[in-house]
């Protein structure tokens, strides 16, 4: 276990005993704030509670659990909702008292359906302090080539009389790859004749149906993204070089 930063998967009995032991969940009554933040988009989704049972569900499960101090019990994130958060990564602060947790979000994480609780923000006046909410209900609302792909899974499945996409994943590699090679050559055709509306347009298409070929493949999404993380700092002339050497 390494000091002030946790993998959840490497830890066993001996170590999670440890840990907890390590955490002061003295100051607040039994509770400590839990901060949740997005793995990839590194952005701030909650704040809420946890205590020692739900730091330890936690831990063993790799899905966060908090504890509600207006209903007084231990509840797993996205248990009705299914806005799971699955954890990557645990830290704890310099004063053992407060948890940051890095999760993949599935869906929103604010009961709202923002993306994040914290979508109100203050004016630049000092005083008085009021939000400054969207005029726009659908601001701020998480959406995400990960909504997308969840979409398109859903659709597995369905009447192919009823749904395009349950038709599109019935009709093979083939159909889609077609498709896919179809919105590739618009969307080329549109940048070369520098049509800003018209690339727009075909790149929504072209990502809808690279996700697509994803479901289709049975690829979960995030082995893609963790597959670009993994890039990372790499040259892209040294990665493609060691392409080469396979």
């Amino acid at each position: 276990m390494k000091e002030n930063n946790i993998t959840v998967d490497v830890f066993d009995d001996n170590s999670l005993e440890l840990f907890l032991k390590k955490i002061d969940f003295s100051k607040l009554n039994g509770l400590i704030p839990a901060v949740a933040q997005d793995y990839y988009s590194k952005d701030i989704l909650m704040l809420a509670f946890m205590n020692e049972e739900a730091l330890r569900k936690t831990v063993e499960t790799g899905y966060a659990h908090y504890f509600s101090r207006s209903r007084n019990k231990l509840w797993k994130k996205g248990e009705t909702s299914g806005h799971t958060q699955p954890v990557k990564e645990i830290f704890f602060d310099c004063d053992n008292d407060g948890i940051l947790l890095k999760i993949i979000q599935n869906g929103p994480a604010c009961h709202t359906g923002h993306k994040s609780c914290f979508y109100s923000k203050v004016n630049n006046k000092i005083s008085p302090f009021e939000p400054v909410l969207s005029e726009n209900k659908n601001d701020g609302i998480f959406y995400s080539l990960k909504l997308l792909y969840d979409h398109i899974a859903s659709r597995k499945g369905s009447d192919p009389e009823k749904s395009y996409t349950a038709k599109l994943l019935n009709q093979g590699p083939e159909k889609i790859g077609k498709k896919l090679q179809e919105e590739s050559l618009e969307l080329i055709l549109s940048v070369i004749a520098g049509d800003r509306d018209r690339i727009i347009y075909e790149s929504a298409d072209l990502m809808f149906f690279y996700i697509v070929v994803l479901v289709y493949s049975g690829i979960d999404f995030y082995l893609v993204i963790d597959e670009l993380k993994r890039r990372e700092g790499i040259s892209g002339l040294d990665e493609k070089n060691s392409r080469k050497l396979k």
